[in-house]
């Protein structure tokens, strides 16, 4: 299934690309988007890092620094795992398996969007459980999966399966 990651419907080739071009076009497409996501994650988990030494952390309740340590612990992984196709290409490249390097750093991108979207459910999960109630800060979390469903699954998918 993933071995031929967007080989064969590659909006840009065309018949004249071999496929070591079209390879090479998607690694670069692959990094540009991994630069977008990287920076992002990178300061959202710095920022979380830095919440236990501001004094309102102490009053947070049990089950708020729960949610906070889940959130770090998902931010930590998706920056690993965001930044991961960049160290395997830097250990790998000499192998001459793009197509290799292809395969694993969508599979680590899309567990890096995955964590990361987890990450941003659960800092809002805790926002609104601080500012409002733990129970708004459930119903927050419900409906960002549902919107991060919807706008990072469901709408791609769709737009794909529709052919526009």
């Amino acid at each position: 299934m993933w071995q031929n990651w967007r080989m064969n419907n590659d909006a840009h080739s065309d018949d004249d690309s071999s496929a070591d071009e079209i390879r090479d076009r998607n690694w670069r497409e692959l990094l540009q988007e991994l630069r977008v996501t990287q920076t992002g994650v990178q300061i959202l988990a710095g920022f979380l890092v830095t919440l236990p030494f501001q004094q309102r952390f102490a009053s947070l309740e049990v089950r708020q620094k729960w949610i906070y340590g889940l959130a770090l612990a998902f931010g930590i992984g998706a920056t690993m795992l965001l930044i991961a196709p960049v160290s395997s290409h830097r250990l790998l490249f000499r192998h001459h398996d793009r197509q290799m390097l292809l395969t694993l750093g969508n599979r680590l991108a899309k567990a890096g969007l995955a964590a990361l979207g987890i990450t941003m459910t659960l800092v809002l999960m805790l926002v609104f459980s601080m500012l409002v109630n733990f129970v708004a800060g459930i119903v927050a979390a419900v409906i960002a999966v549902a919107i991060f469903v919807i706008v990072w699954v469901a709408l791609p998918l769709g737009v794909s399966r529709s052919g526009s």
